[in-house]
């Protein structure tokens, strides 16, 4: 994504703080085990933390988290749903920790954001020796036959290019970890998926997609044509138009070791 649009859609997601922390998923606790499975100590850093979901789950398996949010709405957010859990504002360009001051840093649904020739150094930086770098994205499982329709339906904007698990395979390593010199901070990049799944109804998956990065940038038109679309369909079949259901999902991780 080029850097300017990359940039609205980031900055996108405070106007919509309140609706993120209510319908974003948490992440598969398994999934964050295994992202600091390696980590030489307990101290970790939620970068892009956002409303605190990764926050939350890095908290339930036992982890001494740290959160840092840029947006100061998802930042209060996550202040007000944690307010044990210490929140610094700052950015993966720059983050206000001393060096060597984590175990590992996650970033839950963030490191597609970054800009990785700035916060790879920096992640670097506050990163102790032996460090894990993590990604975790949440993403649909585009294997089962009516979340493939849903994309269909939706279009980029609603479910975006990280958020199927075909492409998440395909692109993740190469897109978010580039060599830019972080070849030389980091090892090897491991892949992992682990099942994962959140209780929804049409309504609240429309309310949940709509929190998307391309549908809050959408113009309202076009943006109330898209959701219209999907209830639509939501109501069409029989998996989702009677209640409650499963939204099935994976929790993918991308794991480096700092050298």
């Amino acid at each position: 994504m080029e850097r300017d649009k990359r940039l609205l859609h980031s900055s996108s997601f405070g106007a919509a703080a309140v609706a993120y922390a209510e319908h974003r998923p948490d992440y598969a606790h398994a999934a964050v085990r295994w992202a600091l499975e390696p980590a030489p100590g307990p101290r970790v850093l939620d970068l892009g933390a956002g409303t605190g979901k990764l926050t939350a789950t890095l908290g339930a398996v036992g982890a001494d988290v740290i959160a840092v949010e840029p947006d100061p709405a998802m930042l209060t957010e996550l202040r007000r749903g944690l307010p044990a859990v210490r929140a610094l504002p700052g950015s993966a360009e720059a983050i206000p920790l001393p060096d060597a001051s984590v175990d590992a840093v996650l970033a839950g649904h963030a490191l597609h954001w970054f800009d990785m020739a700035v916060a790879g150094p920096e992640i670097a930086r506050v990163l102790a020796p032996g460090g894990i770098l993590a990604g975790l994205w949440n993403v649909v499982d585009d294997r089962v036959d009516w979340v493939t329709g849903l994309a269909r339906v939706g279009g980029s904007a609603a479910i975006g290019p990280r958020d199927l698990l075909s492409n998440w395979r395909a692109e993740t390593a190469d897109a978010h970890l580039p060599d830019n010199g972080l070849v030389a901070r980091f090892g090897s990049p491991e892949q992992a998926e682990f099942s994962h799944g959140q209780r929804r109804t049409a309504d609240s998956l429309v309310a949940k997609i709509a929190t998307h990065a391309g549908m809050l940038v959408m113009p309202e038109q076009e943006q109330d044509a898209t959701l219209g679309r999907i209830r639509a369909f939501l109501a069409s079949r029989p998996e989702t138009a009677g209640g409650e259901f499963i939204l099935p999902m994976l929790t993918g991780v991308l794991r480096v070791r700092r050298l």
